[in-house]
C-alpha cells in the first residue's frame, strides 16, 4: 500500500502512514517515499524495528551509494565496524556512558549547532536517515529549519546577490568554533570543499540556501564581509516560522533532505543518561551518474 503523509508544519515535514520499512523494496512504495522527500524534505515514520543490516539496506533501496569516512570515526575508530553507519549516540563500545571529557563527546558536541551532513566532501551528503534505538528520558527534540522557504521569503535583489556565490565548507571549521582541535594530520584529512550557496532541486525546480556551520568563507569575498553575510543568513534561515522540532520517540526513523534544510541537536543531560541514534547519509550524486556493478550509484572515494 502506498504511504500517505500528514503534514507535521505549515511549510514541510509530514509523518508517514504505519508501514515496515524493512520489507519496502517494491519500487512503487519507493517512489511515493522520494516523492514524499521531495515535497515534504523531511519524513517522520513511527515504530521501526530496525538493526544496523536493515537501516543500511533501506537506505540503499530508496537512494543508492551510503556516505563513509565523513567524519572523526576514520580516525578514531566505529563502534559499529561499519562507517557508512554513523553513531549520534553518547554511548562507547560497551554501551556505556561516555564521560564528560571523551574526545568523542566534545567533538559530538557541534551537532548542537545548526549544520546540514556532509556538506564538506564531495559529493555532499542527500537523504539522512536517523534511527531512535534508545532515547533518553528528557527526549531532547531535533530541530529542522526549512531553507527552501528561507530562500523563497529573500527579497528578488537578494536573491540575485547570493545565487552566484560560492563557500568553503568544512568540518574542522565548525569543531573548531567551539574550540576543539585537531592534530595537524586530522586537519590534514578534513580540509573540506566548495559548494554553491544556492541549490536547485533538479525534480521541483525549487531553489534552497545551502547553509551550515561548517561554512567558513565565501568566495571572492573577503572573510570579515562573508562571514557577517553568513551570520545574517543563518539568523533569517532559522527564524521560528521555518523550524519543525521533532520529539523522538524510541522505534522513530527520521529521513530529511541535506540539500532542502538543516538541522540540530537539543542538550540533554548527556553525561548520565544513554541515547542511542544511528544515523545513514546517501550521496548527492548528479542526475545521470553512472551505476556499479550493484545497481547502486558510482562515485569516486564512496
Amino acid at each position: 500500500m502506498s504511504p500517505t503523509f500528514r503534514p507535521l508544519h505549515p511549510l514541510y515535514a509530514a509523518e508517514a502512514s504505519p508501514l515496515d520499512l524493512r520489507s519496502v523494496e517494491d519500487a512503487a512504495t519507493l517512489a511515493a517515499i522520494r516523492q514524499g522527500m521531495h515535497e515534504h524534505a523531511v519524513l517522520v515514520f513511527h515504530d521501526q524495528r530496525l538493526d544496523d543490516a536493515s537501516q543500511l539496506a533501506f537506505a540503499q533501496r530508496l537512494d543508492g551509494a551510503l556516505h563513509s569516512k565523513t567524519g572523526i570515526s576514520a580516525m578514531t575508530g566505529n563502534r559499529f565496524g561499519n562507517e557508512a553507519l554513523t553513531d549520534i549516540s553518547n554511548l562507547d563500545e560497551a554501551g556505556e556512558v561516555l564521560p564528560a571529557d571523551d574526545r568523542r563527546r566534545q567533538y559530538g558536541l557541534a551537532n548542537r549547532l545548526w549544520h546540514t551532513d556532509a556538506s564538506f566532501v564531495e559529493p555532499p551528503g542527500r537523504y539522512s536517515l536517523l534511527s531512535a534505538r534508545a532515547i533518553a528520558p528528557d527526549a531532547p527534540p531535533t530541530e529542522f529549519a526549512d531553507m527552501r522557504a528561507a530562500w523563497d521569503d529573500l527579497d528578488p535583489a537578494r536573491k540575485a546577490l547570493l545565487e552566484p556565490l560560492q563557500a568553503h565548507h568544512s568540518i574542522a571549521y565548525s569543531r573548531q568554533v567551539l574550540g576543539f582541535e585537531f592534530s595537524a594530520e586530522e586537519a590534514e584529512k578534513l580540509k573540506g570543499v566548495v559548494q554553491p550557496l544556492v541549490r536547485t532541486n533538479p525534480v521541483t525546480g525549487r531553489k534552497a540556501l545551502y547553509l551550515a556551520s561548517h561554512v567558513s568563507r565565501i568566495l571572492g569575498w573577503s572573510l570579515p564581509e562573508g562571514r557577517l553575510l553568513l551570520l545574517d543568513l543563518m539568523e533569517h534561515a532559522t527564524q521560528s516560522r521555518y523550524v519543525y522540532s521533532h520529539q523522538w520517540r524510541a522505534g522513530d526513523l527520521v529521513i530529511w533532505d541535506n540539500l532542502q534544510t538543516m538541522h540540530r541537536a537539543r542538550p540533554f543531560d548527556d553525561t548520565h543518561q544513554k541515547r542511542d541514534l544511528r544515523r545513514v547519509t546517501t550521496l548527492a550524486v548528479p542526475p545521470g551518474a553512472a551505476l556499479n556493478a550493484a545497481g547502486h550509484t558510482a562515485h569516486p572515494g564512496g
